[in-house]
């Protein structure tokens, strides 16, 4: 039996022993060396070669990856590490660090239970180092760290110990602060890092070596002992010696815990099911006995096998050829494979037990977020993934031979199935096909894989994506039905900044509110006591607040008032771009008292044009992206590069002096401004600085530009270029 063939023997009887497993996702900023890492924790399991480690990128097995030196799709591989006298299975997820590519961070926390966040010593922790933190601890992931790079501390920047170990402590006082402001509250102690317990390593993942307190007090190698290694350029021999993989895997198998930990406290935070339910128990427990659950994150296109969906098995069996069924898509279907990962290739089984990261064939239809369970023991969906970035710059898309068209439509549809991120929008009125995508290069690669599934089309210049709001209050507006039997008197006005924010960042849920629990939490974050019990709905960060009084027949036609101010919001009245941060407040309302003459036709509209009236009486706005740009430069070159920040309406938010000569400059700059940035700012540093960027939101566009930017998106959507007026609607 070869070793690998004992290697899967070894994965597919593991895999129903939970306490033996470990669901890792490997995190970091861009270039940071988490593939590099990777390939040698592969290299240490015996899955590839150590010479070729780190140059193989074995993770990285899709084109555009290899072409590009980046980490595009989050990618799984499960191996096999012995610790102390056990042997554990370790499913790793290794996910990008570009912010275009965020999304795929997000799918993946929800499919492991501790993340290696790794860190570049020379760098330190950077902006999105901190994203990824955030979306580790708010999805209840347990963090450990990895310093990397600490050979170019010895041998490119020179540092004594003293300054060593300074610069460590100092990214390690900054990751426990992140842990401290984000993590759960009942884990905020538990979780924060301790250096002498072994949960924080150092090392170099390009030299295969790393070494924690454990380690040292093991082999006796120190920091000293370190410096001189490298050195004396002895790397190969402290590999030796303190091997990567062994400390690193170590520190998961000692410091991150197993399913059978994690589920307890996991579960109620993503599953609002009852928890005292069969398959409540099922999933707390990790049971392979028990109805099943799982949820999937991710799902890509294969050409021999078509849709293959990845998930976490939550409770029960996941077996081959038994039938499933869809919670979201309210379907069934028939697994016909099941199994898990071995790097780009998939080893199937008979069956995936509670605990595991799976990989499905045969569940057509799905998509990341989708709930599975077997078709008898129905259960309540997993909460839906919120995405801590949104879709901000649009190509058109076309086919370049009209007869690809069918097949193009077909495509884009897959795409926006693979990767969640993306939108697609298909008018098959006017031909249109557009994409929208975090930034350039994301709607690069996008562009570049629709051609690789035997398509040639051609995209036009980026655009960016805006979005619609009010600066002011609007007076009573009345919303007349087609028969003029139903009438609706609503205003609108700005939502109030901090429940704005919390559902921004998700701490209030968006929906349909059901009962009035929820009203404390509104009160919470500024809502007047009134108005908290009255919310009906929250949709694009806007609120639907019913203010009337015994208004008879109401009830009857709440789910198409809903309806209709969902749908208003999806195109607002001054551009068509999506509207948001609005409130919204129905006083009065007049309804005929037969049925036949208030139904979909007649409510539809008269909400729709209340609505579009209150906005274009209130003040209508622009919101505009946002990007944070960091900057990290020479201090010669520092005048260059806010130079080039605030030509393109910058703000510089912050600068500060690092190790050195270097600095860092902190700016905010539209997104439409970013367009040739890494061209420019190369040129101005004279290519001696590096940057990166992170979403920002929305923020007012300038008054003067409005008016231009409005016409623009205007004429380019085939529309009048002026707006309509509040009487337009109301006629």
């Amino acid at each position: 039996m070869s070793r690998r063939d004992k290697m899967i023997a070894k994965i597919k009887e593991l895999m129903y022993q939970p306490d033996l497993i470990r669901n890792i996702g490997i995190c970091a900023h861009i270039d940071h060396g988490k593939t590099t890492l990777t390939d040698n924790l592969l290299a240490g399991a015996g899955m590839i070669s150590e010479e070729l480690a780190g140059d193989q990128r074995f993770m990285d097995f899709d084109e555009q990856e290899q072409a590009r030196g980046i980490t595009i799709d989050a990618a799984n591989v499960s191996m096999i590490h012995k610790y102390k006298d056990d042997e554990y299975l370790i499913n790793l997820i290794d996910t990008p660090g570009h912010v275009d590519f965020g999304g795929d961070v997000t799918r993946a926390m929800r499919a492991v239970d501790g993340a290696v966040v790794v860190v570049c010593a020379v760098e330190g922790i950077m902006p999105q180092t901190e994203t990824v933190f955030r979306q580790a601890l708010k999805e209840n992931v347990k963090p450990v760290l990895f310093i990397n790079k600490v050979d170019r501390l010895i041998n490119e920047l020179k540092l004594e110990p003293e300054e060593l170990q300074k610069r460590f402590i100092n990214i390690y006082m900054e990751a426990n602060k992140l842990i401290k402001n984000m993590a759960p509250e009942d884990k905020k102690e538990e979780w924060s890092l301790d250096i002498a317990d072994g949960s924080v390593a150092f090392g170099s993942a390009y030299h295969n070596w790393a070494i924690n307190v454990p380690m040292m007090q093991q082999t006796g190698v120190n920091f000293k002992d370190i410096i001189d290694f490298c050195n004396d350029d002895r790397q190969k021999e402290l590999a030796q010696k303190v091997p990567l993989s062994d400390v690193l895997l170590g520190m998961v198998v000692e410091h991150l815990p197993s399913p059978k930990v994690a589920q307890v406290y996991r579960v109620p935070n993503i599953w609002e099911g009852d928890i005292d339910s069969p398959a409540g128990q099922c999933m707390i427990n990790t049971e392979a006995d028990g109805p099943l659950a799982v949820m999937v994150t991710n799902v890509s296109i294969d050409k021999h096998a078509g849709e293959v969906a990845t998930g976490r098995v939550y409770g029960g069996t996941l077996k081959q050829g038994t039938e499933i069924y869809m919670v979201g898509a309210h379907k069934k279907s028939r697994v016909q494979q099941v199994g898990v990962y071995f790097g780009p290739e998939r080893v199937s089984t008979d069956s995936v037990t509670a605990g595991n990261i799976v990989y499905v064939t045969g569940a057509k239809g799905a998509t990341a977020g989708e709930t599975i369970c077997s078709p008898e023991d129905k259960i309540q969906e997993f909460e839906g993934l919120e995405h801590i970035s949104e879709p901000v710059v649009t190509v058109a898309v076309e086919a370049k031979n009209t007869k690809d068209l069918p097949k193009l439509i077909d495509v884009l549809r897959q795409v926006g199935k693979e990767d969640p991120t993306v939108k697609v929008e298909i008018n098959e009125e006017t031909g249109e096909h557009l994409i929208s995508g975090m930034g350039e290069l994301h709607l690069e690669v996008i562009a570049y894989r629709i051609n690789d599934k035997g398509v040639d089309i051609q995209t036009s210049e980026p655009i960016v994506v805006y979005r619609e709001t009010v600066a002011g209050e609007s007076p009573q507006v009345e919303g007349k039905s087609p028969n003029k039997h139903n009438r609706f008197y609503i205003t609108v006005e700005p939502l109030e900044d901090s429940l704005f924010q919390a559902l921004q960042e998700g701490d209030l849920k968006e929906g349909r509110v059901k009962g009035k629990e929820a009203a404390a939490d509104f009160m919470e974050y500024g809502l007047d006591k009134e108005e908290a019990r009255r919310v009906w709905d929250i949709h694009n960060r806007s609120m639907f607040i019913n203010m009337t009084r015994g208004i008879q027949y109401l009830d009857e036609v709440k789910e198409l008032l809903l309806e209709g101010f969902e749908s208003a919001l999806e195109d607002g009245p001054l551009a068509n771009e999506i509207a948001m941060g609005l409130k919204f407040k129905l006083h009065d309302a007049k309804l005929h008292e037969d049925a036949v003459h208030r139904g979909p036709a007649q409510v539809l509209p008269a909400i729709r044009k209340a609505i579009y009236a209150a906005i274009m009486s209130a003040q209508p706005a622009l919101l505009e992206p946002m990007q944070k740009v960091f900057i990290s430069t020479p201090q010669d070159y520092m005048g260059a590069c806010t130079r080039e920040i605030q030509n393109r309406r910058g703000q510089i938010v912050d600068m500060r002096q690092d190790t050195g000569d270097m600095a860092t400059i902190e700016s905010k700059v539209p997104v439409a401004e970013m367009f040739g940035f890494a061209g420019d700012i190369r040129s101005a540093a004279e290519g001696r600085c590096l940057w990166s960027t992170e979403m920002s939101g929305f923020e007012r566009l300038p008054n003067e530009m409005q008016n231009n930017i409005v016409k623009e998106i205007r004429q380019r959507k085939g529309l009048s270029p002026e707006p309509y007026g509040p009487d337009h609607y109301l006629g």
